[in-house]
């Protein structure tokens, strides 16, 4: 069986390009014009589709967080406060659907909860990501599953055993599974990057990369390694104010690392040794004992 799956007009699968997601996140700072303008910049680097996170704040921070102070932009506040602080409603969704159904560009969110799920039903979004933190909501993975929509999990943070369960919840179907290291921003020796192919070895569906690493290499060696999509913090300055924010990438490098990923899928080839045409002068000029096959 082929590994693929449908997302919005795009197959994402085995033989297909890499479908690149830039993951906006919380990473606006719920301010709706620096969202629209990381949108801008998504659209400008030629991404797939943008992703945010949609959580109901006292369903999905844990109740121990939730009374911890924090120092944020909007003063020393409860962790819970900054959590609405950062959360988009409904409002602000309807002119994310808007602006980004203006700009023709694809976008639906991780959820973070089941009302989260209800809620974006509104919206017929063509995906949902359940996030690494969320992977062993067993009820959270059958209640998206009932939306019959593609999803997209991620294995921060698990164990093989965590995510078999977790697969086992909702099927290899309409799924993609992504490696991922839940260290913001990660060091290179945790990233761990043969998992993908430990993935494909396990699973029949297609297998992806979320990243959070500094730097552009990991995906580009992701693509390389059989990721079918790509998934990578963007933020317009590393500097601003967030949790995200040093892991993320800037418009300019995220312009390149498309570049890049579109390279290395071009230079992969099929594997078959063979004497390009491009060659032929070289071997004429350069070659001095001739072979039978020659």
């Amino acid at each position: 069986m082929k590994r693929e799956i449908k997302i919005g007009d795009r197959m994402v699968g085995d033989g297909y390009p890499a479908y690149i997601i830039a993951e906006i996140g919380i990473n606006h700072n719920g301010d709706l014009d620096i969202c629209k303008q990381m949108i801008d910049a998504a659209v400008h680097v030629g991404v797939d589709a943008v992703k945010f996170q949609k959580r109901t704040p006292e369903i999905s921070t844990p109740p121990e967080q939730q009374k911890q102070m924090r120092e944020t932009p909007w003063g020393y506040i409860t962790y819970l406060d900054y959590r609405y602080k950062v959360e988009f409603g409904e409002k602000q969704y309807r002119e994310i659907d808007r602006y980004c159904k203006h700009k023709g560009i694809t976008w639906f969110v991780s959820v973070w909860d089941e009302q989260a799920v209800d809620f974006m039903e509104k919206f017929d979004t063509p995906a949902y990501k359940i996030p690494s933190a969320a992977l062993t909501d067993h009820k959270l993975l059958q209640h998206t599953r009932k939306t019959k929509r593609p999803m997209i999990i991620s294995t921060g943070m698990s164990t093989m055993e965590e995510i078999r369960a977790g697969v086992s919840q909702v099927g290899t179907e309409d799924l993609v599974i992504t490696h991922c290291t839940s260290t913001y921003p990660c060091e290179p020796e945790e990233l761990n990057m043969r998992m993908i192919q430990t993935l494909r070895d396990e699973f029949s569906c297609p297998i992806g990369y979320s990243g959070h690493e500094v730097g552009l290499i990991p995906p580009v060696v992701a693509v390389s390694l059989g990721a079918c999509l790509v998934e990578r913090h963007l933020t317009l300055d590393r500097a601003m104010w967030g949790s995200d924010q040093a892991a993320s990438v800037e418009p300019g490098g995220f312009e390149r690392l498309v570049k890049y990923i579109r390279v290395a899928e071009s230079s992969m080839g099929n594997g078959e040794k063979r004497v390009y045409e491009s060659e032929m002068s070289v071997l004429k000029k350069l070659r001095r004992v001739v072979s039978e096959d020659d």
